[in-house]
């Protein structure tokens, strides 16, 4: 019995194996972050290795995401990070919207909730692992973005307005 649900496993496991996700890879810079905002190439660099995966559309693939259901897992990370933060589309979109994500980014890293944990797990991607230091650099980084947004645009358009929520929610 056991040996037959084994065999089972092994079967849905070698089956698996030929659906892949898709892996987009655009090199679209239009919209990129460094187009209007300047990024110092220490702070750039760390964006890079501890950020650009899940929040660029550059991002790069590890041998082991050809291996299902890793594959997916990290595909479906990958998808929510750049849903949640994409460096490569940040100014297409509204100047309330780029205000709150350096907000953003200034709180998850400063609380150490990016990189995700699982990100940098058992020493993979070990430069993504900030140092208090590098910590730092990126908030402080952030915070100056803001300080500038708030010179150049009227208060009340660095607020993101409020969905309402549609009848019957």
């Amino acid at each position: 019995m056991i040996k037959k649900i084994l065999i089972g496993l092994g079967v849905i496991i070698v089956i698996i194996q030929f659906f892949q996700p898709e892996k987009p890879f655009k090199f679209e810079n239009t919209g990129d972050i460094k187009t209007k905002y300047h990024i110092p190439k220490e702070v750039r660099s760390l964006l890079l290795v501890a950020c650009g995966d899940c929040h660029s559309n550059r991002t790069i693939y590890p041998w082991y995401t050809n291996i299902q259901p890793i594959g997916w897992w990290i595909s479906r990370h990958v998808t929510g990070g750049k849903r949640h933060l994409n460096f490569s589309e940040f100014t297409t979109r509204p100047i309330a919207y780029q205000n709150h994500k350096f907000e953003e980014i200034m709180e998850q890293v400063k609380e150490k909730e990016m990189p995700l944990p699982s990100y940098t797990f058992l020493g993979m991607h070990s430069l993504a692992n900030l140092n208090d230091k590098q910590r730092e650099s990126i908030v402080n980084w952030a915070q100056a973005k803001m300080d500038t947004l708030k010179v150049l645009y009227p208060p009340d358009s660095l607020i993101m307005k409020r969905r309402s929520p549609t009848p019957g929610q």
